[in-house]
């Protein structure tokens, strides 16, 4: 955990917004210490309303269908009681859009749900382009945001980014700890693989710098391509280097392909993933020999490492992962951020007593909430809120994630 600040107003600021979510998540998991005397419903006719934008077919859907089934699955649990805000308790109603993996659809999309006054906030595009395409449109008609993608230019400039907000972690902290993991690894020269467009030009910036600064040489940077021909070329390049270990920056799936690629083209060191490498699909069957034996820094629900935690949430992960295992199978472990995301929104529709825009952008700025995925701290001049503490270092032992640190 960071160190806390001692200011008694920021304490209380803390302790204030923290005990909301904690409330909302207790709801969510659908326990409760002691017997209620009156069953709790959501106020008949009063919603809040949240649209989403997902990759659900098309190269995003290897991210985009896992945060789908997460969302439904917390959307339903929150429903059991309904979202207070203010005298009443508010169904949730998720609209949720197949995006297609196209940025231009995810914008259309955006503008059909945010010109409808019954819908308060949005969510979704685990892609980061097609993150980005939403942004214009989100601040245009005034509509709190919440990406699910990875790259930092999605929550910067501020000036132009008061309604996005960001749960992924940000490109600098997780390079820090790669870095830091390789180094301590006593591995001296490194190839950075890193997938074209904003989250591998996040990763080259990231990890530049932070391999500088642990005294790793840097002794390439090759670009990945999203066509199969261009990855056995871009491996090719990252092998004849002769590094001891390959960095690859890529969300998934293209991560699977370029360690596939990597091992065919006779890399035989180490393989180390950013967290947006990390999905269900790392670890399926055509991945895991290329894969074995890798390093990934992800945050700490990876693998059901939150599990034991007895929090409000670790309680709602537990009762996530259980009711993901029944409904879809196998747990493979991944961050919900789309869970984090309606549970952001939700506090902030707690916290400001209204579903207003206005009001609910507001209190997404100033708020500390520990989620599923990790912790979060926004403020007005930070949108991008996961802290740094909230990750972990994983490895791929007998088919599965197990951390490290």
């Amino acid at each position: 955990m960071a160190t806390p600040v001692t200011g008694p107003s920021v304490l209380t600021r803390r302790g204030v917004l923290a005990a909301a979510a904690g409330t909302l998540l207790l709801g969510a998991c659908g326990r409760e210490g002691r017997r209620e005397e009156a069953v709790i419903r959501p106020t008949p006719g009063h919603e809040l309303v949240v649209g989403a934008t997902l990759e659900l077919s098309g190269p995003g859907a290897a991210l985009g269908v896992a945060q789908e089934r997460a969302l439904a699955i917390s959307a339903a649990a929150l429903n059991d009681k309904g979202v207070p805000v203010g005298n009443l308790r508010r169904r949730v109603r998720l609209e949720v859009l197949d995006n297609g993996s196209d940025p231009q659809l995810a914008a259309r999309q955006a503008t059909e749900l945010g010109r409808r006054d019954d819908v308060h906030a949005l969510l979704g595009a685990t892609l980061a382009e097609t993150s980005m395409s939403v942004i214009g449109v989100a601040q245009k008609l005034r509509l709190p945001f919440v990406s699910l993608a990875f790259g930092d230019s999605i929550s910067v400039p501020l000036a132009q980014r008061a309604f996005i907000y960001k749960v992924t972690p940000e490109a600098g902290d997780v390079a820090r700890r790669l870095a830091q993991l390789i180094d301590a690894e006593g591995l001296r020269r490194v190839v950075l693989l890193a997938e074209n467009g904003l989250h591998g030009d996040s990763g080259v910036r990231a990890m530049t710098g932070a391999l500088r600064t642990a005294g790793v040489d840097l002794a390439r940077t090759v670009r990945l391509p999203a066509s199969d021909e261009g990855v056995a070329r871009a491996a090719e390049q990252a092998v004849a280097a002769r590094a001891e270990a390959v960095v690859v920056w890529a969300t998934a799936p293209s991560s699977g392909a370029a360690a596939r690629a990597l091992r065919g083209a006779g890399h035989r060191g180490e393989l180390f993933f950013d967290a947006g490498a990390v999905a269900e699909e790392t670890l399926e069957s055509h991945n895991l020999p290329a894969v074995e034996g890798s390093y990934a820094v992800h945050p700490s629900s990876l693998g059901g490492s939150t599990v034991a935690n007895s929090s409000a949430a670790g309680r709602a992960y537990r009762d996530l992962v259980s009711a993901y295992i029944r409904q879809h199978g196998a747990y493979r472990g991944f961050a919900p951020y789309a869970s984090d995301a309606l549970l952001l929104i939700s506090t902030a529709a707690q916290l400001a007593d209204s579903v207003d825009r206005g009001r609910l952008r507001a209190y997404l700025q100033n708020q500390v909430t520990d989620g599923m995925a990790g912790m979060y701290s926004f403020t007005p001049i930070r949108h991008s809120g996961m802290e740094r503490h909230s990750l972990g270092v994983y490895r791929v032992d007998n088919g599965a994630w197990n951390r490290l640190s």
